[in-house]
């Protein structure tokens, strides 16, 4: 589950079990910092975390030394490297290309680096420039997390292709949770996304539904995706789910998911 880091989001853990894995966004505005301080909070609690490490957030290597010693006092041994979505980096790094290839340069203990991919698209990026990045990319990152993913079919067939071009990588696919739309909206304003909500609901009916409900569940998308008649044939190793900090909604919705799909297929899980 992903999680931004604003202001008594602590106060909303409760409802999680102990080791929870927490996925920890970087603001384009208050950068790294924030985001490892919350990992810090949520490490002494006991959760595994994963925090965002932006490449235009950070300044240059010497930064990026002192962000891996913190992660490496922490024993925080995943993370996820996206671009970020400020405007204009703050240092060397404008792309997460650029920050893999100087992470190698590190000594460091991190086992899994993620890495970004957009199966719907990007609002600013040609879809083959996205294909090509993610392809100069795969070998320097362990796993693939996607943007929100509203269509299945989509999905699918992206998961095919990017198999048939030796992209082997394990994909979390991003998947939103139990979203109030305003605070979806309001939210995703705040944090630099708006542009790609926008976006997505010219291509996705699933989207545009979305932004019209009061209230979104993504239980038909999850049927849809593990309908997919290829599904079995490709990469996909779960789901990311981007709550936009409705901890408790979103919670409560996977494990009586988790629980309803079990009853079917005990080696289902979300």
């Amino acid at each position: 589950m992903e999680v931004i880091p604003f202001p008594s989001i602590e106060e909303k853990f409760g409802i999680l079990k102990p080791n929870s894995r927490l996925a920890v966004t970087c603001s384009p505005t208050k950068g790294v910092d924030e985001t490892l301080e919350l990992c810090e909070k949520l490490v002494s609690r006991g959760f595994q975390v994963t925090p965002h490490i932006a490449a235009k957030c950070v300044s240059d290597q010497k930064h990026l030394g002192s962000i891996i010693k913190k992660l490496d006092a922490l024993n925080i041994d995943s993370i996820f490297i996206p671009g970020g979505d400020r405007p204009e980096p703050i240092g060397d790094f404008n792309n997460a290309y650029q920050l893999l290839k100087a992470l190698r340069m590190c000594d460091h203990n991190i086992k899994a680096i993620g890495i970004a991919a957009h199966p719907e698209g990007h609002p600013d990026i040609d879809e083959t420039i996205l294909m090509e990045d993610l392809e100069r990319k795969k070998d320097l990152a362990d796993y693939i997390v996607t943007q929100m993913c509203f269509d299945a079919d989509i999905l699918g067939d992206w998961l095919v292709q990017i198999n048939q071009r030796g992209i082997d990588l394990p994909v979390w696919a991003g998947l939103p949770g139990v979203i109030e739309r305003g605070r979806l909206l309001r939210t995703s304003l705040r944090i630099g996304v708006g542009d790609s909500l926008r976006f997505l609901r010219k291509k996705s009916q699933v989207a545009a539904e979305l932004m019209k409900s009061s209230i979104y569940h993504p239980d038909k998308l999850v049927a849809s995706i593990s309908e997919y008649k290829n599904i079995e044939s490709t990469n996909l190793a779960g789901y990311h789910i981007y709550c936009f900090n409705q901890v408790e909604k979103t919670e409560k919705w996977r494990t009586e998911t988790i629980a309803r799909m079990q009853q079917k297929d005990p080696n289902n899980t979300i």
